[in-house]
């Protein structure tokens, strides 16, 4: 089962330059779309000048979104190459704008689509990709007379605990990866006494 992605960490940048246009590109790491106006907004203050600020988006992990936007640009000539290179190196839960300055000169379409992928591969290959895994969160609710069960399986499989609450009785999170979450569910599922339930994923 494939359950990792690939997305970025921190924020990188990019630069092209085509006969005196300057493309400036920026590579983020985003969770949802609402990110994507703040961004955009911060930018256009930032380049009040330029002319363009061409983007696009992927978001998901398993059921991808996207969009593209040429933002003036001449149809399908600066938001489609964008996502066309995120598309290519996989990546997702990533936003990458392209500023542009114009130079005086007409690049032509083919010209502009060049420079809209160039300025994103190079903010690509600045921003260090990284591996994630797709996980699943279960909650366990259980009496103290549990507690060492259910401790021993965890340290056993190996499971990556997110929230403890022990009150009147224990209340525990865990994410596993995706692929080895069914055995997690069964081996606790079989527990008499305890209750499991997904949270996410």
């Amino acid at each position: 089962m494939n359950d990792v992605y690939k997305t970025i960490e921190q924020t990188s940048t990019g630069y092209f330059k085509d006969k005196g246009s300057k493309f400036y590109s920026y590579a983020y790491p985003i969770r949802e779309e609402e990110e994507v106006k703040d961004i955009i907004q911060q930018l256009k203050k930032e380049h009040h000048s330029a002319r363009h600020h061409c983007y696009a988006w992927r978001l998901g992990t398993e059921e991808i979104t996207t969009r593209a936007n040429d933002d003036g640009e001449p149809s399908s000539t600066a938001g489609k190459p964008i996502l066309g290179q995120l598309q290519s190196y996989e990546v997702t839960n990533i936003l990458v704008v392209v500023v542009r300055y114009f130079g005086g000169t007409l690049l032509g379409v083919s010209g502009l689509i060049n420079a809209y992928r160039n300025a994103t591969i190079e903010a690509l290959n600045n921003a260090g990709i990284i591996t994630k895994l797709i996980e699943t969160s279960y909650e366990l609710k259980f009496g103290y007379d549990l507690l060492n069960t259910v401790m021993y399986h965890i340290k056993q499989e190996n499971l990556n605990i997110t929230v403890t609450d022990f009150q009147e009785n224990c209340r525990l999170v865990f994410k596993v990866r995706k692929s080895d979450a069914e055995k997690a569910f069964n081996i606790f599922d079989q527990i008499y006494g305890l209750g499991i339930k997904k949270i996410s994923g």
